[in-house]
């Protein structure tokens, strides 16, 4: 990927960007849809089929690259790296979307539910990022996403090891970021305050929730999937070519109070 400012034809620079997105739900399934729509291919992964079958084609009708994969095992984020270099051709763009959640106390963990949720969110990103960060530094640039969350920031209470993988990710990526900048490689994370997904929409459910939380944020409202996608965008694109390191918080205010 270039570090041109594109023309108004393609503002964002992101036609003909060879993306890999991790995780097709939610989030992940709007990002693809944005990436689609700038002009980019994407090689789309996720454990669940029907999620990559429902993702949308692009404008002129362009579907989207597949992998079903379950990206917990050893090697398999190296393995989807791998795969889309092939669909693609290359690779520019890495965004991970990858994440679950369990709001207990911590004092209900089981050291094995510690290690399984650090393995969905932090240890895939890790697996996944490293294998990119490989390919790109080789070829001389490309851009790393990870999807964060405020809660890498605030102490929620009932997000214990939520908090702890979203912590780690933030550290990591600074760490990767400034291993990889001489490269032309940028690692940057954003990090939504509550939006409504599948993740989400069991605790907002909840009696009181929604309401406690939209308290909590001065823009008087929860988020969407598709406010977070300009973020991810932008910092996918040339335009951030001289960001790199950077936590977007994209939380209506969440983070102010």
């Amino acid at each position: 990927m270039g570090a041109h400012v594109a023309d108004g034809s393609d503002w964002l620079g992101l036609r003909g960007a060879r993306v890999l997105v991790l995780g097709a739900g939610g989030i992940g399934a709007e990002c693809a849809r944005g990436y689609l729509g700038a002009g980019a291919a994407v090689t789309a992964v996720d454990r669940d089929p029907g999620r990559l079958d429902a993702l949308p084609a692009a404008p002129d009708g362009t579907r989207p690259h597949t992998l079903a994969a379950d990206l917990t095992e050893p090697g398999a984020g190296a393995a989807a790296v791998r795969h889309a270099l092939g669909a693609m051709g290359g690779l520019d763009v890495l965004l991970h979307c990858v994440g679950v959640n369990d709001r207990r106390p911590i004092l209900e963990f089981t050291e094995a539910e510690w290690d399984g949720m650090l393995r969905t969110n932090l240890s895939t990103a890790f697996g996944a990022a490293q294998a990119a960060g490989r390919h790109m530094t080789g070829a001389g640039g490309g851009r790393i996403v990870l999807l964060s969350s405020v809660s890498g920031h605030l102490a929620h209470k009932r997000h214990g090891p939520y908090a702890a993988s979203k912590g780690g990710m933030n550290q990591m990526m600074r760490v990767m970021a400034a291993e990889w900048a001489c490269h032309g490689v940028t690692v940057n994370a954003v990090a939504p305050g509550y939006v409504e997904t599948p993740l989400t929409a069991a605790h907002l459910a909840e009696p009181g929730v929604r309401e406690d939380l939209v308290r909590l944020v001065p823009a008087g409202r929860l988020g969407t999937p598709a406010e977070v996608v300009g973020p991810i965008l932008f910092l996918s694109s040339p335009h951030a070519a001289f960001m790199t390191g950077h936590i977007m918080y994209v939380d209506g205010g969440r983070t102010l109070v």
